[in-house]
């Protein structure tokens, strides 16, 4: 990659609201410098899509192939839960999972996986337990604690959850949540536990609660579970408290889009 990069286009500014004619410097593959100017052009300059919660491994791509199928469709990053492969193959699978992202431009943030087992109910290939965890909340490469589905832990005040995220706050990293059907007190608990999302709520009214306690909805529209109809009232309501996500998407389907067919599905709505 060249030092220095000049890239000219309408660029869109999302924040604002506007599109106007400029030029965005480019050094050492970041952005430097984004400069207005009368130029005429035919292209449009937008921010990339983020998926702001999945799994890469139910995509059954590595991460460096989904990259692949995912970026031709606008999509530049995902917050990644790896604990589907943490639950067969424990550390190893999370380091893999790390290390072949790293080999590709497109952003993953892995998260270090709170709930391997998912419940003591299973049997799994692999445990990790606290000290497992806060080693990983030490990592420069593990950007937050992911999902805490044993939200009943949290309620309850189980020791083996609390410590997990008491690692999070620790390292000053974000805790993703995962609590379907929570409501009132609980839902306040969990929210009080410092937990700042949640991809897992079934109806809108649930959603608005959610915000209403100060977790941000992640509105999920992937494979095995949707909620972007219900949703669209939110988008317009609450936008600074939304996040598009799919949680789960299967590869034929990740071929033909991904966020960017949210957008437009929010769009045709009247976003």
């Amino acid at each position: 990659m060249t030092a220095r990069k000049r890239v000219s286009g309408n660029i869109v500014d999302v924040c604002k609201g506007r599109i106007y004619a400029g030029t965005i410097i480019i050094e050492h593959g970041r952005i430097a410098d984004i400069i207005g100017d009368d130029g005429t052009y035919s292209s449009l300059i937008i921010p990339g899509f983020v998926d702001s919660h999945i799994h890469i491994e139910s995509s059954m791509l590595p991460p460096s192939e989904f990259a692949r199928a995912a970026t031709v469709h606008g999509t530049i990053a995902a917050v990644c839960d790896p604990h589907e492969i943490a639950n067969v193959c424990g550390l190893s699978g999370i380091d893999y999972m790390c290390d072949d992202a790293a080999t590709v431009p497109m952003k993953f943030y892995f998260g270090a996986p709170s709930c391997v087992p998912a419940t003591d109910f299973e049997t799994s290939g692999a445990r990790l337990e606290s000290a497992v965890v806060d080693e990983l909340m030490k990592r420069s490469d593990i950007s937050h604690l992911a999902e805490v589905m044993n939200y009943p832990g949290v309620i309850k005040g189980d020791p083996s959850v609390l410590s997990k995220i008491i690692s999070a706050h620790r390292a000053g990293k974000r805790i993703d949540g995962h609590a379907p059907g929570l409501s009132g007190s609980d839902l306040q608990k969990y929210a009080g536990a410092g937990i700042t999302t949640n991809h897992e709520c079934l109806t809108f009214e649930e959603a608005l609660e959610n915000i209403g306690a100060g977790i941000k909805v992640q509105i999920r529209e992937g494979s095995a579970a949707t909620l972007l109809d219900q949703c669209i009232p939110l988008i317009d309501r609450h936008s600074d408290n939304c996040m598009f996500c799919s949680d789960d998407k299967h590869p034929d389907e990740l071929i033909t889009g991904h966020i960017n067919d949210m957008v437009r599905r929010s769009i045709r709505a009247g976003i």
